[in-house]
C-alpha cells in the first residue's frame, strides 16, 4: 500500500531534515520528525488510523502493539521526562532514508540555511505509512515524504540560537583587548 497522508498544522518536534539524525556514537540514521497535531483533529486521526489498518491487512499482521504504531498518544510518550509540545497531541514519528522536500509557504525550495523550519513550527507534512514484518518486528512505520512551512511557532527546547542583533558592536581598541 501506498498512500499519501497529509497532516495540516502540525508542530515540528526533534526535525532531521536537511541532515540525517545521528544515534549511538556517530552511527548515521534518516531524515526524520515527529508531528503533533491535536487530538482534537479527529479527522486527521482518523486518516492515519484507517492507513494503519490497511497497512496490517495487506501485510497479513494480525496484531500490532501499541508501542509500535508511528502515532502515538502524546501524553503517554515520555513517561519520564515532559517535552513541549506533546501535552494533549498525537504524535507521528516519520521518516525517511532519502531527503524529504522542503519547501515554504510559496512552495520555493528551503535548506538549511534558511533557518525557516525549527522545532516548534508549525508546518504541513505528507506521510505514507507502511508495514514492516522482520527480524527487526513487526511495526507499522511512516515515510516522510515533504514538509511545508505554514507558521512560525513557539520553538521547543533548544530550538533558538543567537543572532547577531543580540550581540554588541565592539570597536578595535587595544586597551579593551588587554582587560581580557
Amino acid at each position: 500500500m501506498y498512500k499519501k497522508i497529509m497532516i495540516k498544522n502540525a508542530r515540528l518536534s526533534f526535525p532531521s531534515l536537511f541532515q540525517k539524525s545521528e544515534f549511538e556514537a556517530g552511527k548515521q540514521g534518516k531524515y526524520e520528525a515527529t508531528l503533533l497535531f491535536p487530538k482534537s483533529d479527529k479527522k486527521t486521526y482518523k486518516l492515519i488510523s484507517d492507513a494503519i489498518e490497511e497497512c496490517k491487512t495487506e501485510a497479513k499482521l494480525k496484531r500490532v502493539k501499541d508501542d509500535m504504531l508511528c502515532i502515538k498518544d502524546g501524553d503517554e510518550i515520555f513517561e519520564d521526562k515532559e517535552y513541549d509540545g506533546y501535552e494533549g497531541m498525537w504524535a507521528v514519528k516519520a521518516a525517511n532514508s532519502k531527503r524529504p522536500t522542503v519547501i515554504d509557504r510559496d512552495k520555493t525550495p528551503l535548506t538549511e540555511e534558511d533557518d525557516r523550519v525549527y522545532a516548534g513550527c508549525f508546518v504541513n507534512a505528507i506521510i505514507s505509512p507502511w508495514a514492516q514484518d522482520n527480524t527487526y518486528g513487526k511495526r507499522i512505520n511512516a515515510n516522510l515524504l515533504g514538509i511545508q512551512f505554514v507558521k512560525d511557532g513557539e520553538p521547543f527546547g533548544d530550538a533558538v540560537v543567537a543572532s547577531d542583533d543580540d550581540f554588541d558592536d565592539i570597536e578595535d581598541d587595544t586597551e579593551e583587548d588587554e582587560d581580557l
